[in-house]
């Protein structure tokens, strides 16, 4: 390996991988176009034909999908920008024509899942849709998508972790990366005589325990127990992932006036709320009292409501038999 590294090279040491002129940007009819836009726009395809593609499997309604990620795009994008903006108040609050600025960075892609959730209650509230069927049908895209666009801060030479001299160890060249996100630690570990660090590539470890969590909800989906489940999936495995790999990053979001990391947080409080939630559906369940959340693998469609009662009819596909319940409130 080499000691002087170029500035757009990257390196895995241990794995004999060296990868030259890596670039940030391309151009097209000059105009300088990320990479990491890129990519994130790959995973949010993949991601949305992943949902369609569930939805026709289930005999869904493909074309609600497609309407509900117009929605979801852009409040996704919202939420991850206001999620960064918040945790990093300090450095827009002088300037806040700055926040419409995403030109350098500046997302955080648990202010997207927020974003993406609380789109997806107001969208099936206004639709009348089954929010926790449509969620099963959608969160392997959006896991998928994850995984895609991780690889975005690998172009980006972000989100990684201290240093590590283990297999999957990285060389990035200093000037490539922010001088921010360079901790002491990593510093200290600096070689004479080299320009580059060594650190964990974090954002290579999301995207493999992301790509793993996907199998797991594309398989367990063909036999969950309850609508909503494979949502909680998501939540607990993501979160398990995301708590103990934002531990080793230098980029980390942390709660104002103190030193713990608001993502690993929030990981820990949706993998206790994934466990218990899953636990207490499945007690509901058993005694009869979650009727939205039963399986039936199809739509539950409002067919009259007022004061007193509201018929619901639940379409079922395996054996094409249809059956209305009289709901009192």
């Amino acid at each position: 390996m080499q000691e002087i590294m170029n500035v757009k090279d990257i390196a895995f040491p241990h794995l004999g991988i060296y990868l030259e002129n890596i670039p940030k940007n391309f151009s097209v009819f000059g105009f300088e176009i990320a990479f990491y836009g890129v990519i994130i726009g790959i995973g949010v395809l993949a991601g949305l034909l992943t949902a369609v593609h569930n939805a026709k499997k289930t005999g869904q309604d493909a074309e609600v999908y497609w309407d509900f990620a117009i929605y979801a795009i852009i409040f996704s994008i919202i939420g991850a920008r206001l999620y960064y903006v918040a945790f990093e108040w300090d450095s827009y609050k002088d300037d806040l024509l700055s926040i419409l600025n995403t030109r350098n960075g500046g997302m955080a892609i648990y202010g997207g899942v927020i974003g993406a959730f609380v789109t997806l209650f107001i969208y099936c509230k206004i639709k009348k849709l089954n929010t926790f069927q449509i969620g099963d049908t959608a969160v392997p895209g959006l896991i998928l998508g994850q995984v895609i666009g991780r690889w975005g801060n690998f172009m980006n030479r972000e989100a990684f972790g201290e240093y590590t001299d283990s297999l999957l160890a990285m060389r990035l060249p200093i000037d490539a990366v922010r001088s921010g996100d360079i901790s002491e630690n990593i510093a200290a570990h600096i070689v004479e005589g080299t320009n580059y660090i060594q650190v964990h590539p974090t954002f290579l470890y999301e995207s493999l325990w992301n790509l793993l969590i996907f199998c797991i909800l594309m398989l367990y989906g063909k036999c969950k127990k309850f609508h909503g489940e494979v949502c909680l999936m998501y939540l607990g495995g993501y979160g398990l992932g995301r708590f103990v790999i934002e531990g080793l990053r230098t980029d980390q979001l942390l709660i104002p006036g103190t030193d713990v990391a608001v993502s690993q947080m929030l990981s820990l409080g949706l993998m206790i709320f994934a466990v218990v939630a899953d636990v207490a559906v499945r007690g509901l369940l058993k005694k009869g009292k979650a009727q939205v959340l039963h399986l039936d693998r199809g739509e539950y469609l409002p067919k009259a409501e007022n004061k007193e009662t509201m018929t619901i009819e639940v379409v079922q596909e395996a054996d094409s038999v249809e059956v209305t319940e009289e709901i009192k409130e």
